[in-house]
């Protein structure tokens, strides 16, 4: 069994052969599934001008699927401050919150959303990079907002995504419940874990330290199958792995054809032992030990794979073997 709450990251990926509609259709049935499995939380993550997953806005989706499920909590996973002024994403979640009480999240994260140059001053309106500082402020702009500007009741639920030590910091410093990238930079996890902890403030947020942990897991009923679903997202990551911008995601037939390097398979090897792939055995444990690892309050899983039945699945399968009871 895994002692903590499951959740859901939606990325939205845009398979080879299917239009971004499809897609974009696909993630209403996702969130009435999972609605159904009993999983706590689904969040959208914010993407732009990528050939492998859409550029919907997470507000949207957010809206989208809030109007057709009744219980899960949904939000961003996370909407990208430097892209956004922090009044209009106040108004929008906290609009969100007062409509659908007690089931909104505002996840806030740094990335561009984006490996494209262009696409990242364009949504800057010709800025550059955003500073430490300018995030430092517009995080703390968008919580200021929300109290003192939007004032509805109740608020949505403010949420740092991190894949590092400085965003650990500020999680801290302002007192915010954190999302750990884990599925981005395994590595990163332990050290800022242990930044989160030692340095936490109590805040109208949050009382304690909030620990979400996001892994990517597939799951399958045998290691082959698990195997062969996770093939697109392998294509896609030994591309990121090496630093490259993003390809589009393949079939499995199309990944089980892909020539990896040596160096590739290595790089893999090593991510996807951070990770949980394989049957529900497998996978389940590898969760439990994830948790037993971090102190994780909660684990929200993205599975990346090409089939939406395979996908909700993986979730079903997941679900079911953390709540069954083992015999001694």
């Amino acid at each position: 069994m895994i002692d903590a709450p499951l959740s859901a990251l939606e990325v939205a990926m845009v398979q080879t052969g299917r239009r971004a509609v499809e897609t974009l259709r696909d993630t209403g049935a996702f969130a009435r599934e999972l609605e159904r499995l009993g999983y706590h939380r689904i969040w959208y993550a914010e993407h732009h001008h990528s050939p492998a997953i859409g550029a919907f806005p997470p507000v949207v989706l957010t809206a989208h699927s809030a109007a057709s499920t009744s219980a899960i909590r949904l939000g961003s996973g996370g909407v990208l401050a430097p892209n956004h002024a922090p009044l209009t994403l106040a108004e929008q979640f906290g609009t969100l919150a007062a409509l659908h009480q007690g089931r909104i999240d505002l996840g806030i994260g740094r990335g561009p959303g984006t490996f494209d140059e262009a696409t990242a001053r364009a949504l800057r309106r010709g800025a550059g990079p955003t500073t430490d500082a300018e995030y430092h402020d517009d995080v703390a702009a968008i919580l200021s907002f929300l109290v003192d500007e939007v004032a509805l009741d109740p608020l949505p639920e403010p949420w740092l995504l991190s894949s590092s030590t400085a965003g650990a910091t500020l999680a801290a410093r302002l007192g915010l419940p954190i999302a750990l990238a884990h599925h981005i930079r395994p590595d990163n996890t332990p050290a800022a874990l242990e930044r989160y902890r030692a340095a936490f403030t109590p805040s109208r947020w949050c009382e304690r330290p909030r620990v979400l942990v996001c892994v990517e897991a597939v799951c399958a009923e045998t290691e082959d199958e698990a195997k062969w679903r996770v093939g697109p997202m392998n294509v896609v990551k030994a591309g990121l792995l090496k630093g490259l911008s993003e390809t589009p995601f393949p079939t499995p037939e199309q990944a089980a054809a892909h020539p990896f390097t040596a160096e590739e398979r290595r790089a893999l090897d090593g991510f996807r032992a951070q990770q949980a792939v394989g049957t529900p055995e497998t996978v389940v444990g590898r969760l439990a030990q994830l948790v037993a690892e971090t102190g994780a309050d909660e684990l929200m899983l993205t599975t990346p794979v090409y089939d939406l039945r395979d996908r909700i699945q993986s979730y079903e399968l997941i679900k079911k073997y953390a709540e069954t009871p083992k015999t001694p």
